[in-house]
């Protein structure tokens, strides 16, 4: 048998692991800084750009884009090299898709603190930033297929499947999410509107963690863990049937996000049963990763890579079956909008994608150095003091979420709200936001017990940058008598990624398509306009500041929100909102039917100084809004592109926005100076007013 030696490109590998830890490092410093302001908002240093609403989406780009997606690309260019006994297909593009994807990184860095953001959760980032993504998505794919074309194992191993399920899915979610159209360089506007763009975001949204954050890393766990092990997996047909049952039905789950709105009813039902169905496999997913372990127990206990990777897959399971528990109506309707949701996606991403990301590192540092781990009792105590973050950090959120929901709805003799006043319910959970950042502290000292550890385990090594191997040539397939059906699947990666991707479109295509061509879906109403010059522009001001973050948009048809908030929300209300913004996390109240319910002045006086109308407000002032003068140079170029998006604003109006947008503006500030608040009607506060009273006034309903 002749044998072709070749080398494996560890180099590579190297970068993106050094990537993994610095952007991790950088996310967690994010984001406790992000929980700290939650109880002390000083903590944001006084300024616009580093304000909760501003740094959170920076917090969960820089976690899931940064630190998972260089841990995902360092894990697959190890493995599939060792899995198809081949190098990467081409050097270039590697390096291409390296540097590409830290110069997106750098972009978003750059462009999410001073404002510039979709406002689409896990999709904030504005459209040449999306381009920039879509072309370096290619260059990873173009590397991955070729390099699985020229491999010499015959057989696509099971973490095969997984990163090219991975890699269509993502590519057909990001695109279409991504559809906007552009107003300048930075701006831009969704090509869908209101209750059609939730359900393409949510879709998205739910299946990026899916796709990104699940199916890569359980590729991840089907190579690193047995390897760790040193044992094989459990079970080659068990990984056959969570693999297509999980692809499947993973897609149909986003609309379980927007239970109780204005979606919908038969895609809330659709999102319910496939994500009840989801747990089968997804647990599946985890037996076979911890009954590979079978056998190993001992060394468990004495391993600290195969602790963590114990945890993380409990994690998994954790959250997988949590996921489809809160997609239960009655439960969602305690869960949704409180904390709950905030302590669940930490259990999947602190314990699962952190935990097995730190025991990938592990494993690999000391291989491709050829060494051993500097520490045994470093990792140990990495072990301990992320495992005890995580409890710290996610108990606390669960009876923060609970107390928020009782007090929520709770009544009293009368008949009334007992806790009419939501900052109650805030300054109730002061002391579990405290424990929650003590609980992220504790994880990030951990990873800097790590970084410290692998340092040292690199410098007392001698890194590989070359690793020699040698394989028989792929030979030219023939029919195999009683081959498994699947195995003949996994000698045609190129039918393989086809069947893969038809698996993942069906869903979509039967929950997308009907929203948009069926009318009655999204009833109009004749009473909604487009929103004013002025209020689109403090509509943006809005959405830069990330205060969708904090508030929600969407009151849902339970007694004790429309007694507090007003009707419920009506899905031709956001006929014209672009993006949507029901948000899905309440730190403050709903703002649906905040419009009129306050003077002008009221809204002037709480941006400057919160507590100046809602004494203990843990919401940070905002005084550059009083001070910055207003861009109307986009105001013309916003009212055409949404004239093109369907807007129906009249032809040319374009041209006298500006003059309607000061007439307005000179109005509240005439409001103004009769409460004794001075300002000029150029400054972006004024926009904000008009926009925040304009919220919810489209139908008549009794504000509470």
């Amino acid at each position: 048998m002749n044998l072709e030696k070749f080398h494996y490109d560890n180099k590579i590998v190297k970068y993106f692991s050094i990537a993994t830890v610095f952007w991790g490092i950088v996310g967690m410093l994010v984001g406790l800084t992000a929980a700290i302001q939650l109880f002390w908002p000083e903590a944001n240093m006084g300024n616009p750009y580093t304000t909760f609403g501003r740094i959170r989406p920076l917090h969960t780009n820089a976690v899931i884009f940064a630190f998972v997606g260089n841990a995902i690309f360092a894990g697959v260019y190890y493995s599939m090299q060792r899995l198809l006994k081949a190098r990467m297909f081409n050097d270039t593009l590697s390096w291409l898709h390296f540097w590409g994807w830290q110069l997106i990184i750098v972009a978003a860095v750059l462009t999410l603190p001073f404002g510039y953001t979709t406002s689409k959760e896990y999709a904030e980032l504005e459209w040449p930033i999306d381009i920039a993504i879509t072309l370096v998505w290619v260059v990873f794919g173009w590397n991955m297929l070729g390099t699985i074309i020229k491999r010499r194992e015959r057989h696509m191993y099971v973490a095969i499947w997984f990163y090219l399920a991975s890699f269509v899915t993502v590519a057909v979610l990001h695109v279409v999410n991504s559809f906007e159209l552009p107003v300048n360089f930075l701006k831009s506007y969704s090509l869908y509107a209101g209750v059609q763009d939730a359900l393409v975001q949510w879709w998205y949204g739910h299946n990026a963690v899916a796709f990104f954050l699940t199916t890569p890393f359980l590729g991840l766990m089907y190579y690193y863990l047995p390897k760790a092990a040193n044992r094989p997996v459990y079970s080659y047909k068990l990984s056959i049937v969570h693999f297509w049952s999980l692809i499947f039905l993973y897609i149909w789950a986003g609309p379980h996000h927007l239970l109780y709105t204005a979606l919908p009813e038969w895609a809330q039902a659709l999102g319910t049963v496939f994500s009840i169905m989801l747990i089968a496999p997804s647990w599946g997913g985890m037996i076979n990763g911890l009954l590979t372990l079978r056998g190993a127990w001992d060394k468990v206990r004495e391993d600290p890579i195969l602790k963590m990777m114990v945890v993380a897959v409990t994690a998994y399971g954790m959250a997988t079956f949590e996921g489809p528990m809160l997609s239960l109506k009655n439960v969602n309707a305690i869960a949704h909008y409180t904390d709950w949701i905030v302590g669940h996606v930490h259990i999947g991403g602190l314990g699962w994608n952190g935990f097995m990301t730190f025991a990938m590192l592990y494993w690999l540092i000391p291989r491709m150095w050829k060494t051993e781990l500097y520490s045994r009792s470093l990792a140990n105590a990495h072990f301990w003091l992320g495992s005890l973050g995580i409890i710290v950090y996610a108990l606390p959120l669960y009876v923060a979420a609970l107390t928020q929901n009782l007090m929520w709805k709770e009544f009293n003799a009368d008949g009334f709200l007992q806790y009419g006043n939501f900052l109650e319910t805030v300054l109730q959970i002061i002391p579990m936001y405290m424990l929650r950042a003590m609980g992220g502290a504790l994880y990030l000292v951990g990873a800097f017990v790590m970084v410290y550890n692998l340092w040292k385990t690199a410098k007392q090594g001698s890194f590989m940058a070359e690793e020699a191997d040698e394989f028989p040539a792929l030979e030219k397939a023939y029919a195999v008598k009683n081959e498994h059906w699947h195995r003949v699947w996994e000698r045609k990666p190129l039918l393989f990624t086809i069947l893969a991707t038809v698996a993942i479109l069906i869903g979509g295509i039967f929950e997308l398509i009907p929203t948009f061509i069926i009318k009655s879906n999204v009833p109009t109403i004749e009473a909604v306009k487009p929103y004013t010059p002025l209020e689109l522009q403090g509509r943006d001001i809005y959405i830069s500041h990330g205060c969708v973050g904090c508030h929600s948009q969407m009151i849902r048809p339970f007694r004790f929100e429309t007694e507090r908030y007003g009707e419920y929300s009506k899905a031709g209300e956001f006929v014209y909102d672009r993006p949507f913004l029901w948000g899905s996390k309440r730190t403050g109240p709903d703002l649906h039917r905040v419009g009129a319910k306050y003077p002008d002045s009221w809204h002037f006086n709480h941006m400057e100084d919160p507590t100046s109308m809602s004494p203990g407000s843990t919401m940070p002032p905002y005084p550059w809004l009083i001070s910055n003068v207003l861009d109307t140079s986009t105001t013309a170029a916003k009212i055409r592109t949404l004239q093109k998006l369907g807007v129906p604003y009249p032809e040319g109006y374009d041209q006298q926005a500006n003059a309607d947008l000061m007439k307005q503006a000179d109005a509240i500030v005439a409001n103004l100076e009769k409460d004794g608040v001075f300002t000029e009607s150029d400054k972006e506060i004024v926009a904000l007013i008009a926009y925040l009273q304009r919220l919810g006034t489209d139908i008549k309903v009794a504000n509470q």
